[in-house]
Order: C-alpha cells, then structure tokens, then sequence
C-alpha cells in the first residue's frame, strides 16, 4: 500500500460518511479523493477506473451544486425514490456502458481487468449520479458494487482500496437505512 492509496482510503471513507450523513462537505473532499485515485488507479492498469475518477471529479462538483443550490429548506434537495422505469433506464444504461467500455478495454489497451473495470465504472457512474439527486436507490447500487469492488482490489492487490470499499458497503447499508428514514418521516 503506498502512502497515496492509504491517504486517498481515508479521505473516501471520510466522504462516504459525510455522504450518509447529507453533509455538503462530502463533495469537495470526495473531489480530492477522486483526484489521488485517479493515479493509483493508472498505476495499477484499471484504466475504467481512471476514466471513473475524472466523471467523478465532474459529478462531485454536480453533486455539491444540487445539494446546496437552494437558500431555503424548502428548496434544498430532498431525499426521493426513482420510480421503475427511471431505475430500469438507468440499468439500462449501466448495461449499455458496461458493453461498450468493456470492449474498447479490452481492444485497446492492456488493461488488468477490462470487463470487470469497465462493468463497476459503468454502474457506479449511475449511482453516483443517483446519488447527486438524492434518490434512495443509490445506496442498494452502492452495496452490490462495493461488494464486486473489494474482489476487484484484491485480486489487483490494491489491499487496502479493498478494505475501504468494505467499509464503503457498511456505509451503503447505514445509508440506505438513514435515508429511508427519512424519507418515510418526510411523507408523514
């Protein structure tokens, strides 16, 4: 573990925190991470990764804009469900992406893990895009991908991206039980 990894680790794991928590600080210091795992990424060939990193950068600042935009608590982002077909497109197009990326890995560069990388870059740009706009179905997305994550780091020996992404799925889970909280308190 290099002293990047461990520091781009922790700086995740503070940023999922903030996340479950609904602190807006969770998006500048997930931007930073993001930026640091850009490069310990590239040096481990998960070039899906990479690509990963700088859509993330771009939806940390989304992110941060739409869950501070408003001035008023009525006008602040709110917890909310997706209905079914707005979580089948999304699916969908994780799916779709997954395709695509997958094959241009595969062909064009030498990457370690093409398929694998390109299917958890794909889905996590849905949950992280869910995430933005504060939709409770991020969170199951997130448990499922945190989960196939901690098999990719190890088998890429990046140990303790491992163990943060274990931690990033009982984040996941205490997420998507705060959230639903209250979005249950909401419509009461």
């Amino acid at each position: 573990m290099s002293p990047l990894e461990a520091c781009a680790s922790l700086l995740g794991l503070i940023a999922v925190w903030l996340t479950v928590r609904q602190n807006t600080w969770c998006w500048p210091v997930g931007l930073v991470m993001v930026v640091l795992y850009a490069w310990v990424f590239f040096q481990a060939r998960l070039y899906s990764n990479v690509l990963l990193q700088f859509v993330y950068a771009a939806l940390q600042l989304y992110g941060w804009w739409h869950w501070t935009r408003g001035e008023l608590p009525e006008e602040r982002l709110h917890v909310s469900r997706l209905g079914l077909r707005q979580t089948g497109a999304g699916l969908a197009l994780g799916l779709l992406g997954s395709a695509v990326l997958g094959m241009l890995m595969t062909n064009y560069t030498d990457a370690s893990a093409p398929w694998q990388d390109a299917t958890l870059c794909a889905f996590s740009l849905v949950a992280q895009l869910w995430m933005a706009r504060k939709r409770l179905q991020c969170w199951p997305l997130w448990i499922i991908l945190d989960l196939l994550f901690v098999a990719l780091f190890i088998d890429q020996a990046l140990y303790s991206t491992a163990a943060l992404y274990g931690l990033f799925t009982l984040l996941a889970c205490h997420g998507w039980l705060t959230w639903r909280r209250e979005l249950v308190v909401r419509a009461s």
